[in-house]
C-alpha cells in the first residue's frame, strides 16, 4: 500500500488530473446559474473575442477536438448564445458568432473565471506562478510533439 501511495504522489499526470477536476467543478459550480458548463464557457469566450471564427479555429483555439467542438456548438447555439452561418467561401464550413445574450453572459461571467485564477494565485508567490505557467507549458508542448509525431 505505502509503495502504491508513493508512486501515485510521484505521479505528474494523477495530479494534474486531479487539480483540472477539481478546478473545474469550482467553475462549474460557479457558472451553473447562469446556464454554462465550463468546455461550453471557454468556446462562447472565444468566439466572443474573436468573431467569425469557423468550427475548426474555434476547436484549434480551445484545444478540443471536432466532435466536442460540434457537440459544445450546438448546445450554445440552443441556448441562444451563438448563431451558425454558412461561409462565404467555404459553403462546408460555418461561421459563429456570439449573440448579444451569448455576449452578455461572458461580459456577466468573465469575473468568475478570474476570480477562480486568483483564488489559485493567492496561493503562491508571484515567482511560484510564473514558475508553474511555465513548466504547464512545457508539459503542454512536450507531450503537443510526441502526439504530433
Amino acid at each position: 500500500m505505502e509503495e502504491t501511495r508513493g508512486q501515485l504522489e510521484a505521479s505528474v499526470g494523477f495530479w494534474m488530473g486531479i487539480t483540472y477536476r477539481k478546478l473545474s467543478t469550482m467553475l462549474q459550480q460557479r457558472l451553473r446559474p447562469y446556464g454554462l458548463t465550463p468546455e461550453q464557457w471557454s468556446v462562447l469566450y472565444t468566439i466572443q473575442r474573436s468573431d467569425r471564427l469557423i468550427q475548426k479555429e474555434i476547436a484549434e483555439l480551445t484545444h478540443k477536438d471536432k466532435p466536442t467542438t460540434t457537440r459544445i456548438l450546438d448546445q450554445l447555439e440552443e441556448k441562444g448564445f451563438i448563431t451558425k452561418k454558412v461561409g462565404e467561401l467555404d459553403r462546408r464550413a460555418f461561421v459563429v458568432h456570439a449573440t448579444d445574450k451569448g455576449r452578455e453572459v461572458i461580459k456577466e461571467t468573465a469575473s468568475i473565471e478570474q476570480s477562480l485564477s486568483e483564488e489559485v494565485r493567492s496561493i503562491m508567490t508571484d515567482e511560484e506562478y510564473r514558475l508553474l505557467i511555465n513548466i504547464l507549458l512545457r508539459v503542454h508542448d512536450h507531450v503537443d510533439a510526441k502526439l504530433q509525431s
